[in-house]
């Protein structure tokens, strides 16, 4: 029997074989349809073979190809962890392909985006499946460079080139950072085999190097703060269903690896690893929330607002981290579990948002929201799945976010019975924190929904918005549908998620399935315990008998009268909340903190005639204090290097020579 893993690599040749076919018809009017079909059939097939996988012999799966380095070859392994993570990739690219055969009709430069789809999904899925070091670095940096390209596809868009430089200087740092962590984890033995990695045991020096270089390497393609400066910039800047895989999608592949070495190479972790992923968890989720709620650009939003998630994520991760090196495998298991749902739950809710976004992008050709409004009436349809989307991203039950949430916070719960004084400190802080970034999300999400959707249009061109094509809507549909199923019958998620857990924690959540009316127990039914059904059913429920009474007792005592307009009597859409003034009460108590933001008013003398005028001024904080600095350092160093390709020969051996030496000495110093 030909093991699972290589039939998953005969999946990953037929992606880059869709490139090739790519290369060979991108500039004929069919290659849309074509090229997105085939990947649509690949990640489909894909899909099914790791849920076969998962449902019927969900254990380990090792094969060998001759390629890679000499004598060791490339190894794919196919485990629980990497089969839950090719779930992810290959559900997000088939519905990412289904919704791009629409979408992708109305790309100006089909030839820009065909060959390099294929090859980042075939990329994404290579991550997950390599089982050493040179193999997963060889796929880390191809994922890299095709999303890379996909980025810059509108290079002639004002800031995309800009984007494009930023996204792959940092994933250059972030390549640096994880070649630098195998080469420590690797360096007792010499071997880059995961296997023999993970049967070495190193040293406390090498546990917090490597766990800092994870959080380097891993960290900044996930987009933890302070290393998220580039998913901002990159994110909107690339196609709808391309942004909506790397949101969705590649930073989960980001989140897989720092598991996978974390959780799997590096044995057992000190009980302060879990202190240092808390705080940067804490403190990524508020602040990429908040950056959020400043932004008017609804893909920007979007793309902030992954950050938060991101955050909520390594939470999680920080609190299986401490439970397990406190030897607390049931609350560990717990957190990894949580943390291991939301992965699931931010590839739906946040693939469908992109995919929203990029249903008004067609319709209306506009991102600002100062520039939307009225979409409900023209785009009913888009308008409501993105409204699932947004109560999902919000936490709000029945949907699956509140899940996933609700069990971070049931392991937040367990922090008690952590010994150190660190950890009981830090837990109860980091657990306000996502309380705050919770509610500050549903805040963003009511603007972004009712800004964009909600009131009179403020364009002509919004007001001649139609919906979008069945493909896009399908997709999105798919989506909103799977938002719901995960957050009415999430013990089928936690129950699917326990071969995880085992592998890595040695232990699992209570078997949900035993529990009566499809409820789900955390630790205990005395402690607490949720039923997202029921919640769904009495919300249906009352909400149907709400309609029925007002609808049948109320509607002859209707009476229809003019809008109330606030005391003009001209109802305009300038009279209109927009993003930037929903966003004032919360910019004036967090933004001196957050963004050192001051608001300007001119006001004219009495008797003038000119305007008053109320300007805002705002900074990025991180990237003014941590990278403008290396950026100049870097433009002064190069121009001052620059003098030496115009020395004369003899200055030229000169320098070979005072080199040589320097190296001489250093080898002669060496101990």
């Amino acid at each position: 029997m030909i093991p699972s893993v290589a039939v998953l690599l005969w999946g990953v040749a037929a992606l880059l074989g869709t490139v090739l076919l790519a290369i060979a018809a991108s500039r004929r009017n069919s290659a849309t349809r074509l090229i997105y079909g085939v990947t649509l059939g690949i990640s489909a097939v894909l899909l099914v073979l790791v849920l076969t996988h998962f449902a019927v012999d969900p254990g380990v799966s090792v094969v060998t190809l001759p390629l890679g380095l000499p004598w060791i070859g490339a190894h794919f392994r196919l485990d629980a962890l990497s089969a839950f993570f090719l779930v992810v990739v290959n559900l997000g690219g088939a519905l990412a392909s289904l919704y791009g055969l629409g979408y992708g009709r109305h790309e100006a430069s089909p030839h820009r985006v065909l060959p390099f789809f294929p090859a980042f999904l075939a990329g994404m899925n290579l991550v997950v499946l390599a089982d050493d070091a040179f193999t997963f670095l060889l796929s880390w940096e191809f994922m890299s460079l095709t999303s890379w390209a996909l980025v810059i596809a509108h290079h002639r868009e004002e800031g995309t080139t800009r984007a494009g430089y930023i996204y792959l200087v940092m994933a250059s740092f972030g390549t640096l950072a994880l070649l630098l962590a195998f080469g420590l984890l690797s360096s007792s033995s010499g071997n880059y085999a995961f296997e023999a990695i993970r049967a070495a045991e190193p040293t406390r020096f090498v546990t917090g190097a490597v766990l800092a270089l994870m959080l380097l390497g891993a960290g900044s393609k996930a987009g933890l703060v302070p290393l998220h400066v580039w998913l901002p910039l990159a994110h909107p800047a690339a196609p709808s269903h391309v942004s909506a895989l790397m949101s969705g999608v590649m930073t989960k592949v980001a989140i897989y690896g720092f598991i996978r070495v974390i959780f799997d190479l590096l044995g057992e972790p000190p009980w302060w690893s879990g202190v240092v992923v808390l705080f940067l968890g804490g403190m990524t989720a508020v602040l990429g929330i908040l950056y959020a709620l400043m932004e008017k650009d609804l893909k920007r939003l979007l793309a902030y607002s992954t950050i938060e998630n991101i955050g909520v994520i390594f939470v999680s991760l920080g609190l299986a981290l401490a439970f397990k090196a406190n030897a607390m495998p049931s609350a560990a298991a717990l957190a990894l579990t949580a943390a291991l749902f939301h992965v699931l739950n931010h590839s739906f809710f946040k693939s469908l948002l992109f995919f929203g976004a990029g249903a008004v992008l067609t319709a209306t050709g506009e991102r600002n929201m100062e520039k939307l409004g009225g979409l409900i009436h023209r785009m009913p349809l888009t308008s409501f799945v993105f409204l699932v989307g947004c109560v999902s991203i919000s936490a709000l039950p029945p949907f699956n976010g509140f899940v996933s949430e609700w069990l971070a916070f049931q392991a937040i719960l367990q922090s008690p019975d952590l010994p150190q004084w660190g950890l009981k400190v830090m837990v109860p802080a980091v657990g306000g924190l996502l309380a705050l970034s919770a509610a500050l999300a549903a805040a963003c999400f009511v603007k972004a929904f009712g800004i964009t959707f909600l009131g009179r249009p403020r364009t002509s061109v919004v007001e001649h918005a139609h919906e979008v094509d069945r493909y896009a809507l399908a997709a999105m549909f798919i989506l909103a549908a799977l938002c719901l199923l995960a957050g009415i019958l999430p013990g089928f998620v936690i129950d699917g998620l326990s071969p995880v857990t085992l592998s890595l924690i040695g232990n699992r959540m209570p078997v949900q399935m035993a529990q009566p009316w499809l409820s789900i127990v955390p630790i205990g039914e005395s402690r607490s315990s949720y039923n997202g059904l029921l919640v769904f059913l009495f919300i249906a429920a009352s909400a149907s008998l709400a309609a029925l009474v007002i609808h049948r007792f109320a509607s002859q005592a209707l009476r229809r009268g003019p809008a109330w307009g606030c005391g003009f009597p001209d109802v305009t859409p300038a009279a209109q909340y927009t993003a930037v003034s929903f966003a004032q009460p919360i910019r004036r108590v967090f933004g001196t903190f957050a963004f050192r933001a001051r608001e300007n008013v001119d006001m004219p003398a009495p008797g003038a005639t000119g305007p008053a005028r109320l300007t805002v001024e705002a900074h990025d904080v991180i990237w003014e204090t941590l990278y403008q600095p290396i950026a100049g350092f870097l433009d002064f160093a190069t121009e001052k290097l620059n003098h030496l390709q115009f020395l004369t020969i003899r200055r030229y051996l000169t320098l070979v020579f005072l080199y040589l030496v320097t190296l001489l000495l250093v080898l002669a110093l060496w101990p």
